[in-house]
């Protein structure tokens, strides 16, 4: 399962499919961060939602990249269609963390954080600390989106990038203050919202517990549909 998760990032990179998300995500960062500086906690909130589609779009050129056939003799090799699944899931989580780095490090080389500048500003420690924790808490829900949106599930190109582009915009939309049916989604909005907060306090435990949820169940429709893809 190792040696597959490896064969899976190193053909990702060595064809070039990495390359349009990891410049896709600094477009992104430079835009977010070239217009001005803001606190700690708000500027990493704003930018964890705003890669969560770019993360997500990595997914699956990392999923798609990898020819059917080449899928189902991974299966056989490994012995279970669940372990090939979860490889493909874990290289692309572990495809995702150098995003999350440059994430974490391209406003301070643009120069777009600032410290507290009220006395009831977060520390600056305290929204590095949410900045963090916004970007891995979005990272399985990401890669989750991206992998129900793949070739494997939608069995067309078309499907996959409507699947995608919707998902997206439900994040998005159910994500709003009001929203008659937030669950629905994973909490990007939320998590936004909360990382710019002075005292999250214990709702970044509901946030948290809300996020694992999703992507629990959502990767549950995952492996449930490649299965019934592959029995077909």
């Amino acid at each position: 399962m190792t040696a597959l998760i490896g064969m899976r990032l190193r053909g990702y990179a060595v064809t070039g499919r990495a390359l349009a998300p990891l410049l896709a995500g600094l477009v992104v960062l430079g835009t977010l961060y070239g217009g001005g500086r803001a606190q700690a906690g708000e500027a990493y909130g704003v930018s964890a939602v705003v890669l969560l589609p770019v993360l997500a779009w990595q997914t699956k050129l990392l999923l798609d990249g990898e020819p059917d056939v080449q899928r189902r003799l991974a299966a056989v090799a490994l012995g279970s269609g669940r372990r090939e699944v979860l490889s493909g899931l874990i290289a692309a989580v572990a495809a995702a963390i150098p995003i999350v780095g440059l994430a974490m490090v391209v406003p301070w080389l643009l120069g777009g954080i600032t410290g507290p500048e009220q006395p009831g500003d977060a520390p600056l420690r305290t929204g590095i600390a949410l900045g963090i924790w916004a970007h891995l808490l979005l990272v399985p829900p990401a890669v989750v989106l991206g992998a129900l949106a793949s070739r494997a599930v939608t069995r067309s190109a078309g499907r996959g990038v409507t699947t995608l582009a919707t998902g997206v915009v439900l994040v998005l939309v159910l994500g709003l203050r009001g929203s008659p049916a937030p669950w629905l989604v994973p909490p990007a909005m939320a998590v936004a919202r909360l990382a710019s907060a002075a005292d999250p306090g214990r709702a970044v435990l509901t946030v948290t517990g809300w996020a694992v949820a999703w992507t629990v169940v959502a990767g549950a429709g995952y492996l449930g549909l490649r299965t019934f893809a592959v029995s077909r």
